[in-house]
């Protein structure tokens, strides 16, 4: 199944369990689902999640091979690509890297003030830049912590490099909330907050 089946498949789901389908990405190897709702999410609720996706997706056999299933929020970081997405983060400040055939320097910062169907407009201290989608490789918010140098640790959104997945609400570190099923025989001993399981069996 492509991203796109994947993503009809499983969004009423979770909008049945009160959250919202924020985005669905298939790296080969790794299926990637981030769900949210408003005020952020918490452990429970991606586990609760993960199981209802990971269900839905075995009845069908949607998946071939090996494959690990990763649910998560977002996180305070989040990736940015559809329009949609664009839209709903217009106002903040965001981190673009263009493709590279595209004018100007490759990565900046800037504030998003503009979004359509068609590309974005930010301002960036080198200036305004307008891209259009096909332009943009990768973007994503920037969480900024009140004008005050952010702590070190491992950076916002690397769930896989941090010592436990944390939630994607305002209160704490910005690192997204995650519950994995991956492609093994068996579920090993997992803690509190990461489970592993089997996928695309």
């Amino acid at each position: 199944m492509t991203g796109d089946e994947i993503r009809s498949l499983v969004a009423p789901l979770v909008e049945a369990e009160g959250l919202e389908l924020y985005d669905v990405e298939d790296t080969g190897g790794v299926l990637r689902v981030l769900v949210d709702r408003p005020g952020g999410i918490d452990l429970d609720a991606v586990a609760a999640a993960t199981r209802l996706v990971s269900d839905a997706i075995d009845e069908v056999d949607a998946l071939e091979g090996p494959t690990t299933l990763e649910v998560s929020s977002p996180g305070l970081e989040r990736p940015l690509r559809t329009p949609a997405h664009f839209t709903r983060a217009l106002g903040t400040r965001i981190n673009v890297k263009t493709v590279p055939a595209s004018d100007g320097e490759r990565r900046f910062e800037g504030t998003l003030v503009d979004a359509d169907e068609e590309g974005i407009t930010v301002e960036a201290d080198s200036g305004v830049r307008a891209l259009g989608y096909a332009e943009i490789e990768r973007a994503r918010t920037v969480f900024e912590w009140g004008g005050q140098p952010r702590p070190g640790g491992p950076k916002p959104g690397r769930s896989k490099k941090a010592a436990g997945a944390r939630t994607g609400s305002g209160g704490a570190a910005p690192g997204p909330a995650t519950a994995k099923k991956q492609a093994s025989a068996t579920r090993p001993p997992g803690d509190a907050q990461t489970q592993e399981g089997r996928a695309g069996s």
